[in-house]
């Protein structure tokens, strides 16, 4: 598309923001952003501290650009899932805990886990509202920290954002939310799911002690479904940018803002439409057909359909959130580039590990697979999986989110030994890789035998880099995998920057529909947008380098993983049944 457009990408631990024009990224720029753990699993942001850095990246972005603001068209923002809280009159943050005294602090992450009692609570009514996120609602969910919040401080002077929507709200001044967040975080239930016409069940606040969010029409989570654009589909425009705020990010007002819309979703924009070359089947795959894998510090799966599916311990079906009138279905790992970071760190070897990085020139995880694949030859093996033959793992380290929405869950390892060498450290990587793997193979056969069609995952994030996780992954799933290749103006790849990308493409969309002046927009005209802007990629093909004796050896492994979820889960159930008979 002719013009220039501005993604920023919120994540865990940096913003990111990208300026794109014609399928190419001519600059970006990152700032670390800070979080807080006062006690283990209450983990905490500022939002001012957030936007502050939002705002210095885009200038960032543009003044290295030496493009004319008045030509930057369009804006989009994804951010974490992450609950924003403020007050409902004055706008200035309010603390979330766990000791109340900084109101700076007043965002509850993603990742915290506070709420577990609530979730339980939660999950005990069996709402019906609760069959659209699988059938239970997780901790990192956003009404179970509001009923925590609600149990320490009064709320009814609160106002609750999802992440990404603040961050519109704060770009246009406007209270207009996303479907997104509200779908897929909070609760709501869009338009012809069983029934609903506010979007908020009354009956499932009421049951699970929120009365105060239904006060003056649902004020405080952004109004009613039935107040007119009060919630929009991704790419729908939500207005120009402020005065302020244009001028405080080297923009200029006629700029036009997406609806906001959860990282991992932004992921899905900037990937599944990409076409790589020499893949003539590529063009036979549906829309409905791609499954996206948002891999960072967590992984999120995410694949569309033009029905509603129901998936047990798999989130959604989310109806409208990307394309209206289709579902879209989100699986999950709350632990993955995390689980890898925490394996290295930890291990006796790791300072050694990063000595021999800076000798070689090499990052950590390259160092690793090279270091596998030495062992490999060393030891004439006929996979790198035969290194780890005595050498298992679960990594749920942070609780299960899909496929068994089983919180408790913990990580398992069976197999070490005393060694402590970077040997001993390239085997429980990669037996980590192995779980991460196995466990995308667990999630995407949950999916398919509850009626999805999966013919190729399309991959973006830091994992995305990884080349010995890739291939894990492509011969555990048995499915081809699909990395776009975002270039900067330099021709080079940036393949960790399809996120931010994708935001910039919700940029586009939104302008275009802003400037086309018609009320009667073409619902598919998102999808129009990416297949048009998302540029080609590189494949694993299955067919090309899939190994019969590796993809046997990782279906026994599979089998063994399943085994350790439930002898895990038995273990558990005899002291608790020990525990509540004494």
């Amino acid at each position: 598309m002719d013009g220039y457009y501005i993604g920023v990408d919120v994540g865990t631990g940096s913003v990111r923001a990208c300026l794109v024009h014609d399928h190419l990224i001519l600059t970006q720029h990152e700032l670390e952003i800070p979080r807080e753990e006062l006690k283990p699993g209450y983990i905490t942001q500022s939002s001012t501290s957030i936007w502050n850095s939002v705002c210095q990246c885009v200038r960032n972005t543009i003044t290295e650009s030496n493009i004319d603001p008045k030509d930057i068209l369009g804006i989009g923002f994804d951010a974490t899932c992450s609950l924003v809280v403020v007050d409902k009159d004055t706008g200035l943050p309010l603390a979330v805990g766990p000791d109340f005294s900084d109101n700076d602090q007043n965002i509850i992450m993603w990742m915290d886990h506070r709420a577990r009692k609530e979730t339980d609570f939660i999950n005990s009514t069996q709402d019906k509202c609760l069959k659209y996120v699988g059938g239970k609602m997780s901790v990192e969910m956003e009404l179970p920290k509001i009923k925590w919040l609600k149990a320490f401080r009064s709320i009814k002077n609160a106002k609750f954002f999802d992440l990404p929507d603040y961050l519109t709200y704060k770009a246009t001044g406007k209270e207009t939310r996303s479907l997104c967040s509200a779908v897929c975080k909070q609760g709501m239930l869009p338009s012809g799911s069983d029934g609903s016409v506010d979007g908020w069940s009354t009956d499932f606040l009421e049951k699970i002690g929120l009365n105060e969010l239904i006060e003056d029409n649902f004020f405080s989570l952004g109004g009613s479904l039935k107040k007119k654009d009060s919630f929009l589909s991704a790419g729908q425009p939500v207005g120009c940018l402020s005065k302020v705020v244009a001028d405080d990010m080297g923009l200029t007002e006629s700029c036009i803002v997406s609806s906001g819309i959860i990282d991992a979703y932004a992921g899905w924009i900037g990937t599944v439409a990409s076409i790589p070359l020499n893949f003539k089947k590529n063009s036979d795959i549906k829309r409905t057909e791609r499954l996206a894998m948002v891999a960072g510090t967590s992984t999120c799966h995410i694949i569309m359909a033009d029905r509603q599916i129901m998936v047990p311990g798999v989130w959604g079906p989310y109806k409208d959130i990307l394309l209206p009138d289709f579902w879209v279905t989100e699986g999950g790992q709350s632990c993955t580039g995390a689980l890898l970071n925490h394996i290295l760190t930890t291990h006796p070897s790791y300072k050694e590990l990063i000595d021999a990085c800076q000798k070689s020139n090499q990052n950590p995880y390259d160092y690793l697979n090279n270091t596998l694949i030495k062992l490999l030859k060393e030891k004439s093996c006929k996979s790198v999986s035969d290194l780890t033959s005595d050498l298992f793992m679960y990594g749920d380290l942070h609780g299960n989110r899909s496929p068994l929405a089983d919180m408790e869950m913990r990580a398992v390892i069976i197999g070490q030994t005393l060694d402590t060498s970077i040997e001993s450290l390239s085997l429980l990587y990669l037996a980590a890789c192995e779980f991460i793997a196995l466990q995308t193979r667990h999630i995407i056969e949950t999916m398919i035998n509850s009626g999805h069609c999966i013919k190729a995952i399309y991959i973006s994030g830091s994992q995305v880099n990884n080349d010995m996780l890739i291939r894990l992954m492509m011969e555990s799933t048995g499915l081809d995998i699909i990395i776009p290749e975002h270039k900067t103006i330099n021709k080079s790849s940036s393949t960790n920057s399809a996120v931010a990308y994708g935001s910039a493409i919700l940029g586009m969309c939104a302008y275009k529909i802003f400037s086309s002046n018609r009320k009667d927009v073409d619902k598919h005209i998102l999808w129009d947008v990416m297949t048009k802007a998302t540029p080609a990629g590189k494949i694993y093909s299955v067919e090309k380098l899939s190994n019969d004796y590796e993809k046997g050896l990782l279906n026994v492994k599979y089998n063994i993983y399943l085994d350790m979820i439930k002898t895990q889960r038995k273990y558990r159930d005899l002291v608790k049944k020990y525990q509540m008979s004494n």
